[in-house]
């Protein structure tokens, strides 16, 4: 799984070459921190648009710009290993921006995917797609199931799909 974890520059050679072969990459980004059913949903969604999956995420110190302190409650490195680890995820790179414009100048994906708790107008992202070509597709959204949610059903004890032991 760690050979799926490559840096930017290498990992757009790649994408060159299976363009080259007519492969579809798809391409989406993220802090995936506190991995759940929302984001394994997303992401074998994601797959079905093409043939290679790629995941780009955010660095601790990026997450910490966009989600504040406290955040994210997993290193980059090991919330890299388990999105590789994931069947439907073919590569994973991290980038230390707050958006993923220039990883996505430096790939050109086929396809830029968020979930469906985005607008494709809103995200900042949508215009550097456009751009080189790439088309921008908004999926499907797995109400209830967020990192934050999470974070606050731990934080404040309200685990309540919980066993109950007597």
């Amino acid at each position: 799984m760690i050979d799926k974890i490559l840096p930017q520059k290498e990992l757009a050679e790649l994408v060159q070459s299976f363009h080259e072969e007519g492969k579809k990459v798809v391409f989406t980004n993220g802090c995936f921190d506190l991995l759940h059913v929302g984001h394994v949903r997303y992401l074998e969604e994601a797959k079905e648009l093409g043939d290679i999956l790629i995941i780009g995420i955010n660095s601790d110190a990026s997450v910490k710009k966009i989600k504040g302190e406290g955040r994210p409650v997993i290193p980059e490195q090991e919330r890299a290993e388990v999105l590789a680890a994931l069947g439907c995820v073919d590569f994973v790179t991290i980038f230390e921006e707050e958006t993923p414009n220039q990883l996505l100048l430096l790939l050109q994906p086929d396809w830029h995917v968020k979930g469906g708790d985005y607008k494709a107008s809103e995200l900042p992202e949508t215009k550097t797609v456009i751009s080189y070509g790439g088309k921008v597709k908004i999926l499907s959204y797995s109400p209830g199931r967020s990192t934050t949610i999470l974070l606050e059903k731990l934080t404040h004890g309200n685990c309540s799909n919980r066993k109950q032991s007597g």
